[in-house]
């Protein structure tokens, strides 16, 4: 009928422009009145701009300092200079609410590029980047790669994250490659992070980064009161998780109107399900891990490939039944307490894992934002830049729980992250209060946040660093040898280990079995690296693999140079 309309006439066809995949932004649209810290700042990136070439600037401030409003400033002095702009960020989450405020800034929101965007919508962004009519993309690490002809500035917001670093396929930290490729491109690059990565400190010790500091929160707020609660002599009663000092803090906050946050980095009900009358206990057959139990959904499962299975009613090794028992908490568990100390209240959980993937997660983002929640219980999803203003009480459940590993970072990374989830307390109004529940309140991560000095731990982190020899002092390398036989592996790592050059400023440590030496049915082998940083280390694992045997079989090799996970 329509082919027979156009014949006749009545009927013509017209091309219709595509729809942009983003409008271009304003830089005078909604500019707003800065603090005397932030204008300055502010001053310093848009200097960087107007002198033009490479340059690396970190803005260091507190939880709350309005980091997010300087660097917009400098987006917009790009955007007036007819440049383009990327501006990273480690997580999904963050999108909806910084593309909010964006929004606010320039009328427009900008480009989004990461793994839940539409096929067809990539492919929309991806052309309006490479023709320059999108000119400003957030997004994800992937987003580096997009093909931008005018790129001018880059931002990546929470710099020491790290989700910024891909560990599949090909290993790279975006941190640093947003560093390669302004140095490349003669553009200046902005790191932002309220706990900047030690790497990050000493470069700007060093001269090469200019800091930005931020010591003070926009609003005029004062800080959270951090206050360490000795689990040895104030802990709970057995069978519970939660000391007496944070449910009291918990309830003058509900008789307030305030909202509450409980943090535990674990997912789940339980990390292990095992059985009171044989002792067995529910483990992975494709990993060398535990299996977590989820109750909500009623399964047991494996954080590292997936494989789930329906939680049984009795124990599949001596088939006694009711003998199966949860040890230790997830955020599930919390939840349950919670529940029963707080029958009234509107909680929620929030993990990475949750029904409904990143959509719903950022719908409850905002309504724990509108106030409709009164207690939340969250895993680190919760920790990273966001702004709750009526959350006023943050409690860490288990503030040790980062520091039992043999990571050389695990101390800095455990100071970054309760820092950040303390810092949700008391953003807009004051009056915050962060409790950490912990059973070494003499350690130094916890020493630092209670006595709120951040120069001391990064003075004391760098000068062990040093000590050791560790990066940035240092290089490291890590070969990650995998094979579906374990025999195999070992064989080939052996074989590698003995094919390495002699070289005086390299040291070979392995191979060795992994901590989680099987994951998704492969057997893992470690040989890890260490030189001096005036040492060319990928030259040497050049010459190494080029005179070492190719893996045959199942066998593969991974080469990460500056690991961030020695699991």
């Amino acid at each position: 009928m329509i082919d027979g309309l156009v014949k006749a006439g009545t009927l013509r066809e017209v091309d219709l422009p595509a729809t942009p995949a983003a409008p271009r932004p304003d830089p005078e649209f909604g500019a707003i009145d800065l603090t005397l810290d932030q204008s300055n700042a502010s001053a310093t990136l848009m200097d960087a701009i107007d002198v033009g070439g490479f340059s690396t600037a970190l803005i260091d401030g507190v939880t709350g300092s309005g980091k997010t409003e300087v660097y917009l400033e400098a987006v917009a002095e790009a955007l007036r200079r007819k440049k383009q702009v990327l501006v990273l960020l480690p997580e999904i989450a963050l999108t909806s609410q910084f593309l909010e405020r964006f929004e606010q800034r320039f009328g427009a929101r900008p480009g989004e590029w990461h793994s839940e965007l539409a096929p067809k919508a990539r492919e929309r962004v991806w052309r309006g980047v490479a023709q320059g009519e999108v000119r400003v993309v957030v997004g994800a690490r992937s987003a580096l790669f997009l093909p931008f002809p005018e790129l001018g500035l880059i931002v990546v917001d929470e710099e020491h994250d790290l989700a910024f670093k891909q560990e599949d396929r090909v290993t790279y930290n975006a941190r640093d490659m947003a560093i390669v490729r302004g140095h490349i491109s003669q553009f200046p690059v902005v790191l932002a992070s309220a706990t900047p990565s030690i790497e990050s400190r000493v470069n700007c010790d060093n001269g090469r980064y200019r800091r930005v500091h931020l010591p003070a929160r926009a609003t005029g707020a004062d800080l959270p009161d951090l206050q360490a609660i000795d689990m040895r002599r104030n802990g709970p009663e057995r069978g519970r998780w939660l000391a007496p000092a944070l449910i009291r803090a918990m309830t003058e906050t509900l008789e307030q109107g305030h909202q509450s946050l409980l943090f535990l980095n674990r997912r789940g009900f339980a990390p292990l399900t095992l059985c009171r009358s044989c002792g067995y206990r529910f483990h992975c057959d494709n990993c060398s891990a535990w299996l977590v139990e989820h109750r909500f959904r009623g399964t047991l499962e494996c954080h590292h490939c997936g494989h789930h299975q329906p939680r049984p009613e009795a124990c599949p090794s001596c088939g006694d039944l009711d003998s199966l028992t949860a040890c230790g908490p997830g955020v599930e568990r919390i939840a349950e307490e919670v529940t029963e100390r707080f029958p009234d209240a509107r909680a929620i959980v929030l993990s990475s894992d949750m029904a409904g993937g990143p959509a719903r997660l950022r719908k409850e983002l905002g309504y724990i934002a509108e106030g409709g929640v009164d207690i939340v219980i969250g895993t680190q999803i919760v920790a990273k830049g966001h702004n709750f203003p009526l959350m006023t009480t943050v409690g860490i459940v288990d503030a040790d729980l980062g520091l039992d590993n043999g990571d050389p970072r695990a101390t800095e990374r455990t100071f970054q992250l309760l820092a950040q989830v303390s810092g949700r307390a008391g953003r807009v109004f004051g009056g915050g209060r962060a409790l950490l529940q912990t059973y070494m309140p003499e350690h130094p991560v916890m020493q630092a946040l209670v006595s709120d000095d951040y120069e001391a731990f990064y003075a004391r982190e760098i000068a062990a660093r040093k000590k050791a020899s560790l990066p940035p002092f240092s290089r490291l390398a890590a070969l990650i040898v995998s094979s579906p036989e374990r025999e195999e592996g070992l064989q080939f790592a052996r074989a590698l280990a003995r094919a390495a050059p002699r070289d005086a400023g390299v040291a070979l440590l392995g191979p060795a079995e992994a901590p989680l030496h099987l994951i998704r049915g492969r057997y893992r082998f470690r040989l890890l690296l260490q030189s001096p940083r005036d040492v060319d280390l990928q030259a040497y694992i050049r010459d190494w693999l080029a005179k070492a045997e190719d893996p045959k079989g199942g066998v593969r090799l991974t080469v990460d140079v500056d690991p961030q996970s020695f699991l």
